[in-house]
């Protein structure tokens, strides 16, 4: 971490909160400007490969939208004023839920009450994270995994 607090995450912990979250935001361009819209999502981990699976209606923005996008996941606490992000740079593909029982394997249970019958994926290529930290709290959560503090008590010599 450096002084600002901030840190790169890594992959690996990129894909552990797409995989532990559901509900994200995808970045489309819409009549030439950015639109950004929120999606229920499945992460799909294949060797080599890292999708998001979408569903959404039939002629929906979404479904509408150009191939190149990106998806963004966060969690912030404001009381402490730190934050993560997780930012997916892709591809948006159609797919037919049929091939392979894609629909069975990878649903992303979309939220939506009628018709989610439009299926994506985001075929990422790029797959980046950054986390905002207090030094001071990350010092003790440092000092907590190694088992020196215990309910806010610091063990050591006396």
């Amino acid at each position: 971490m450096i002084a600002s607090g901030l840190e790169e995450l890594t992959f690996d912990e990129c894909l552990a909160l797409l995989e532990q979250h559901q509900v994200g935001r995808i970045g489309i361009v819409v009549d030439e400007f950015p639109l950004v819209v929120p999606v229920n999502y499945r992460l799909v981990t294949l060797p080599g490969r890292c999708w998001l699976a979408i569903r959404t209606r039939p002629g929906s923005v979404i479904d509408r939208a150009g191939t190149f996008v990106a998806f963004e996941i966060d969690g912030i606490d404001p009381e402490r004023r730190e934050g993560w992000s997780v930012v997916v740079r892709g591809t948006l593909h159609r797919v037919d839920p049929n091939v392979a029982d894609f629909g069975l394997r990878f649903d992303p249970e979309s939220w939506l009450r009628d018709n989610a019958q439009s299926w994506l994926v985001v075929d990422a290529f790029q797959i980046t994270g950054r986390a905002l930290r207090e030094p001071a709290y990350q010092w003790e959560l440092e000092l907590s995994n190694s088992g020196l503090v215990e309910s806010g008590v610091t063990h050591g010599s006396t």
